[in-house]
Order: structure tokens, then sequence, then C-alpha cells
């Protein structure tokens, strides 16, 4: 195979690749009922006079399926990281006990399972249009090329089979995702 179509082929699928990475990076931000430190992952606290993440000030756990503790290395965050908490907008009720802050992490409504599925559609959905707009820039690349009909034809070919491959796993993340926000 040619080489400039290989290369534009190789550009192709990481750019596809990387929508994939984004939209498994947005699923683990919408909450599917379990408590996890990646919830917590958008929060900044103002330390020592600059937003810093709040994985960088304390460490992050979830002792249990409800709960995430947050034990921050210098006892004076506490109620810095309550603060940033309740800020993010996160739907979450802190408390701190002294030592750590405490966040029950409530089992969603039906109503809001219902949002979240349309949220992971969204993200599912820019992920497509990603891969097509990848798709869309190797063909115009392979047209510019200086290459005859047939193999233009075959490397049209090869860009639609990998499009639609990175679909297909957009489409069965998506699904799993699903699946795990509506399982009460």
């Amino acid at each position: 195979m040619n080489e400039e179509i290989k290369f534009i082929l190789d550009s192709a699928e990481e750019h596809m690749k990387g929508a994939m990475e984004h939209l498994q990076k947005a699923f683990v931000k919408i909450r599917a009922g379990k408590a996890s430190p990646a919830m917590l992952s958008t929060v900044m606290v103002e330390y020592y006079g600059s937003q810093t993440p709040l994985s960088q000030v304390s460490n992050i756990n979830t002792p249990d399926a409800r709960t995430i503790s947050v034990q921050p290395w210098e006892k004076s965050l506490l109620p810095e990281i309550e603060t940033a908490i309740m800020n993010a907008n996160l739907g979450f009720n802190p408390m701190n006990n002294g030592e750590m802050v405490i966040i029950n992490v409530p089992p969603l409504t039906e109503e809001r399972r219902k949002q979240l599925v349309k949220q992971a559609k969204a993200e599912a959905e820019e992920a497509k249009i990603s891969i097509r707009n990848a798709r869309q820039e190797a063909k115009k690349e392979l047209k510019a090329l200086d290459i005859s009909e047939d193999l233009l034809d075959n490397a049209e070919i090869d860009v639609q089979e990998l499009t639609d491959k990175y679909i297909e796993k957009v489409d069965a993340v998506l699904e799993v995702k699903e699946a795990e926000i509506m399982k009460v």
C-alpha cells in the first residue's frame, strides 16, 4: 500500500482512538449510583492562593459503594474542601468530622437516571461526530493525493470500515454505560 495512504489511515485511526478515550473519560464522570473518587475529579480547592485539584491536596477513597471520604493532607483545608465540593454543584452534601470530609452518595432517582442516560447518549453522539469528522478529513486528504481511481476507492473503503468499527465501539460502550446507570 502507498505510504501516503497508510499515513492518512493511521492519522484517521489516531483521531478515532482519541474520540474513544475522551468518551471513556466523560463516562467516568457520569455517576451510576456507586461512589467513585472520579466523581470529585472536577473539584478545585483554594490552596495557598491558587486553584488546585482536590486529588492533589488530599486522599480520596470509597470505603463502601455509597460513601466517599476525603482526607486532606493539612487539616486546615477541611473547610475549603467542604466549600469546594458544595460549589462544584455535584449534588453532594459533605460532612466534616474534624478529621476528614465524608460524602454520602444518595441513590439515584428514576428521573435522575434518565437524565444521566441522556447525558451519556449526548457524549456518545459527540464521539461519533468526532469519528465522522476524522473520516471526512481522511477522505479529503486522500482525494488530494495523486493516485489511481482504484487505489482511491480502496482507501476510501478502508476509511469507511475504520469508521464503522469505531462507531460500533461507541455504541457498545454506550450500551454498557446505559445498563450501569439504569441498574438499581
